[in-house]
């Protein structure tokens, strides 16, 4: 097929042909000249347009792609949801279900506990007081620490577990930068319980106290005890180390 091009010059070429008697050659060639400029145009307006179908066509079906991959989107969201909400359901139901025997349990416990409160001799009482107070202080709950184990103490003043609960009540107040008051529960510790395994740990944090506390010399006069003292404990290895950045 010829292009529209051709066929219209030709069509022009037969009507100059036609008048060639009435125009001269230079009209002829001015006329060709125009029409040529005309078809050009008209070409180039054509694919102008063409390019411009495509494009469209091209977004079309880029959109319609996109449709339909949010289409699946929402199809998979729709049913993630629904999964959801069962689970949630279910969670819930499982949830009453525990929440109704840790309530049973905890009531058992609790008449379990006023029975045994009445016995203050009890060491199932002793354990579980000392147990408590010092999750506390893993938490770093120091002050609700600080009051467990000063109740602790004031109650079992000759427990086996005051040696430690005085370590933790130090290390509570230390953690409070209470200095004074975790001084005190330290040389407790060293004068009630001088044989207690944190005795050397609790020498280590009595010079950390006294550095606090700007009393440097008497930080490292107590550092050089602990390392005589307790020569082959990790708290000395650690006093070695601060007397020798202290120098």
């Amino acid at each position: 097929m010829l292009k529209p091009r051709v066929l219209i010059l030709l069509g022009m070429c037969c009507a100059s042909s036609a008048q060639a008697g009435l125009f001269s050659d230079e009209e002829a060639r001015k006329s060709i000249q125009q029409i040529e400029t005309r078809v050009q145009t008209l070409e180039d307006q054509n694919k102008q347009q063409t390019q411009t179908i495509l494009d469209l066509q091209g977004q079309v079906e880029s959109l319609n792609g996109t449709i339909r991959q949010l289409r699946g989107q929402n199809e998979e969201i729709s049913h993630g949801l629904q999964d959801a909400e069962k689970r949630e359901k279910d969670f819930y139901v499982d949830l009453d279900t525990r929440l109704r025997h840790f309530e049973s349990q905890e009531a058992q416990a609790k008449t379990a506990e006023a029975a045994q409160a009445a016995d203050p001799d009890d060491p199932a009482a002793e354990d579980r007081a000392i147990e408590k107070a010092y999750a506390l202080v893993k938490s770093g709950n120091n002050a609700d620490a600080v009051k467990a184990l000063q109740d602790f103490l004031d109650k079992y003043p000759n427990s086996v577990h005051a040696g430690y609960a005085l370590y933790w009540l130090g290390n509570a107040e230390l953690g409070m930068k209470d200095y004074k008051s975790a001084l005190v529960a330290y040389r407790e510790l060293l004068k009630s319980h001088p044989r207690s395994d944190k005795a050397p740990d609790a020498m280590l944090n009595i010079a950390i106290c006294q550095h606090s506390l700007k009393a440097v010399t008497q930080a490292r006069e107590t550092l050089k005890q602990l390392i005589s003292k307790y020569p082959d404990s990790t708290a000395a290895a650690s006093a070695k180390k601060l007397l020798a950045e202290s120098r």
